[in-house]
Parts: C-alpha cells; sequence; structure tokens
C-alpha cells in the first residue's frame, strides 16, 4: 500500500488528523488495531475546550456534537462546605467548553471517513515504523491474517503511549519526563440525571471527588482512591455514600442515587516524551504526552497537535516550504507543557495526598479561598481550562 500519511490510530486525534487532511486534499490511510466497535465504545474524555469545538465545527464533523452536547459556562469549586462558581464566558471574553464525549466524536468521524475520506482499517496492527528519517518511512502491519506494509510520505503515531510510533525515535535522542500521583480515580457511569448543571470539583479532607455528566439522563462521577484500587472492591452504596461525604455543603444540596451501570480505576499520572517528531514521523496524542484527567486536557492536546500537523503540511503542500513542519515539536510542546502545568495545578490543588502535612492541607485551602476571592487568580484557572490557543 502506497499513501501521503499513514496515520497509525483511529481515536479521536487520528480520526481528525484523517478529516483534515481529507479536506486539505491530501491523502491518508488509517490503520486501527481494533475493531470498530471497541472504538466506538471505549470510555474516554468528555470535555471539550473551545478551540477543539471550533476545530470539529470546521471540519464538517460537529453537526451532531451541537444539537446533543451540552455547552457549559462554568465549573463549581467546593471546599470547606462551600460553593463557589467559576464563569468562563466572563473571565476568557465568552470562551466555553462542551460537554460532549469521545465515543461520540470518535462515532462522527468514523462514519465521516468511512463516507468520503481515504481508507480506515480496523483491526490493522501496526508492528513497526521502519526508515523514519528516510523519504519513504513505512508502517509495518497485519490486516487479514498477513503481514502488509505502508509506504508513506510521513507517519504521525496518534496510536497511544503503547503504541510502536514513538520506538521510531532512537533512545538517545529521547528524553521522558514523567510524574506517577500517589492516587486514582474511581469513575462510574449512573443512569440518573447530573445533580447540578455544571462540573462540580470537590476538595475534602477524604479525597477529591468530581461530578460530570454524558447526557441528561446519565452522570459521570469521580472519586479519589489509593493507587492500585479494585474497582469492584467498592459495592455502590460504599461509593455512593462517599460521593455525599465529599460533595457536602452547608446549604443541604443533595446528590441523586441512581443504578451504576459500569465502574473502573483510572491511575494519575503526568508524562511528556521529548522531541515529537524524528525524520518523517511525528508523534500525537498519548504517544508523546498524558496528563492527569483533572484539568480535562487529553483530548483537547492530541487534537492541537493533529491541527498543528496537518496546517503544516498544508502548508508545504502550498508553499514548497517545510518550515512549519519543522517546528512541529517545538510548536506542540510550547502548548503542551502549559497544559502540564495547568493540569499539576489542578491536581495538587483538589487532591489530598496521602502523605500531607496539616501544612500543606492549610496551603491548598488557601489557594482555593484565593481563586475565590481573586479575579485574576479565577481567570488564570478559566483560561487555563477553556484552552490555550492552537497555534
Amino acid at each position: 500500500m502506497r499513501t501521503t500519511v499513514g496515520i497509525i490510530g483511529a481515536g479521536p486525534a487520528g480520526l481528525l488528523l484523517a478529516r483534515l487532511l481529507h479536506n486539505a486534499g491530501i491523502e491518508s490511510v488509517v490503520l486501527e488495531s481494533r475493531d470498530r466497535a471497541y472504538v466506538e465504545q471505549r470510555q474516554r474524555a468528555g470535555i471539550l475546550e473551545q478551540g477543539t469545538v471550533d476545530v470539529l465545527r470546521a471540519a464538517g464533523a460537529g453537526e451532531r456534537m451541537d444539537r446533543e452536547g451540552l455547552p457549559h459556562d462554568g465549573i463549581e469549586l467546593r471546599f470547606a462546605g462551600g460553593r463557589h462558581r467559576v464563569d468562563f464566558p466572563a473571565l476568557t471574553g465568552g470562551r466555553y467548553v462542551m460537554v460532549y464525549a469521545q465515543t461520540e466524536v470518535c462515532k462522527d468521524l468514523i462514519a465521516l471517513q468511512l463516507k468520503e475520506g481515504g481508507p480506515l482499517l480496523f483491526g490493522a496492527e501496526a508492528l513497526a515504523v521502519e526508515d523514519a528519517e528516510s523519504e519513504r518511512p513505512r508502517v509495518r502491519f497485519t490486516y487479514d491474517g498477513r503481514e502488509d506494509v505502508l509506504e508513506c510520505d510521513y507517519v504521525v503515531g496518534c496510536d497511544g503511549f503503547w503504541g510502536v510510533a514513538r520506538k521510531a525515535v532512537p533512545a538517545e535522542l529521547s528524553r521522558a519526563f514523567e510524574r506517577t500521583y500517589p492516587f486514582g480515580w474511581l469513575g462510574i457511569l449512573a443512569d440518573v440525571p447530573p445533580s447540578h448543571d455544571e462540573l462540580v470539583y470537590a476538595r475534602h479532607d477524604r479525597g477529591f471527588a468530581l461530578l460530570s455528566m454524558r447526557s441528561p439522563s446519565v452522570s459521570r462521577l469521580y472519586l479519589q482512591v489509593p493507587q492500585g484500587t479494585d474497582a469492584q472492591a467498592w459495592s455502590d452504596e460504599e461509593i455512593w455514600d462517599e460521593l455525599d461525604r465529599r460533595f457536602e455543603t452547608t446549604d443541604g444540596w443533595q446528590l441523586e442515587r441512581g443504578p451504576i451501570t459500569s465502574k473502573s480505576v483510572t491511575p494519575m499520572r503526568s508524562y511528556v516524551h521529548e522531541p515529537m517528531r524524528h525524520g518523517r514521523v511525528f508523534l500525537a496524542g498519548d504517544a508523546a504526552h498524558i496528563v492527569p484527567p483533572t484539568g480535562a486536557k487529553g483530548l483537547n492536546l492530541a487534537v492541537g497537535d493533529v491541527v498543528t500537523f496537518a496546517r503544516a503540511l498544508a502548508y508545504e503542500k502550498e508553499t514548497g516550504s517545510g518550515e512549519l513542519l519543522d517546528a512541529y515539536s517545538e510548536t506542540c510542546l510550547r502548548r503542551v507543557w502549559q497544559a502540564e502545568r495547568f493540569s499539576y495545578d489542578m491536581t495538587t490543588l483538589l487532591h489530598r495526598d496521602p502523605d500531607a502535612t496539616g501544612f500543606e492541607d492549610r496551603v491548598q485551602l488557601a489557594r482555593l479561598e484565593r481563586i475565590a476571592s481573586s479575579r485574576a487568580a479565577e481567570t488564570d484557572l478559566a483560561e487555563g481550562y477553556t484552552g490555550f490557543p492552537l497555534e
């Protein structure tokens, strides 16, 4: 097989990249190791930044999002029994976020790709990326029980942390920056309308809790739990009881309960791989960086990466200049590190470290009180949450 851009991974990053390239008249082939049903069902992120919303609309993938997604103009912070709302549009010049699950983004992009785009091969497992420094990098993969080769002008690895694309960067040129947190998130989906119309981030002495949603009838909630916790060790009643404790307020607010349809534990880590490009192989999304989910940045960072690549390749096509492609890693990493900083700040602001001292607890509360009382501090949070510019 032969194409201009070989894309490894049909998550939102790979699928959006294929769509952007199609709109720019550039050929691509997408290789995805899983089947279509798996890709359309795996639960991941649910918060889209303003920039991501704008990109999906411009790409022709926003119709159902605009019809079914839930625009949010703010979040609520809870601490010490009190409640403080952060008003995004008032603090950012009108920016907001959209609650629309990654599964739905993937469904929309898959439908468009199969209808209008280039080949999208499910069950095609990438084995290796070869000849990264040449003008014809190759992806070896298996499909329909046999091994094949995809020859490309460029390869973009959207294949996650455990994928093969990052291995194309020589070890002597790679630098990894990592932070592992001593806790995770026990997440549930529940068939009950959300108990609040915006996301609620709660800091409690027993640990963090988050109230989110997937639709007007489905709630998504999280509890901070020790690293290595088994989700099945928690009964449904224990989960609801603990959520009640952590969301408790002095004004008598009540959390609505309902049947829990799934539960799982997400580990918490920060990770960045530098560089994000080697030769004609480019890394995007989790293949290059991971953020703790507190700041709702993972999917949105991946979108920033593929937008940067698509713009750079379109620029080369129009002008013959590879200047923007050469700057890909540096351009992406500026945004990545700001998102890492924001996600780290949100995580340390709201989660209680199991080894925290009384002093550290008081400093954490002081940081929250500063946000609640200072427009400058509140604006910094709102600007970070709604998204950093797509360069």
